[in-house]
């Protein structure tokens, strides 16, 4: 129930509230929960309403998504890492 909860809150974020809003969120929801894809698939959703080509970024569409599939990735391997180490 948390986790759908969750799941609406960062919807919500995503449609009204500002980016670097929705950002905290879904990192918070991110450490919460285990694997929490739908703050990623979220952001692609996100990038498909909102993005642009960024030049920087080698003119790609989808630069949150890509980027929070890589944090969330890096987050769960670090939660192996510490609970190993514990």
């Amino acid at each position: 129930m948390l986790r759908i909860l969750a799941l609406l809150v960062l919807l919500v974020s995503i449609f009204y509230m500002p980016f670097w809003l929705s950002i905290i969120l879904a990192l918070t929801a991110m450490i919460y929960f285990s694997f929490f894809w739908e703050g990623v698939i979220l952001f692609f959703i996100s990038d498909l309403l909102y993005g642009i080509k960024e030049e920087k970024f080698f003119n790609i569409f989808f630069v949150s998504f890509i980027i929070f599939f890589l944090v969330l990735i890096v987050i769960e391997l670090l939660k192996k890492k510490i609970r190993i180490s514990n």
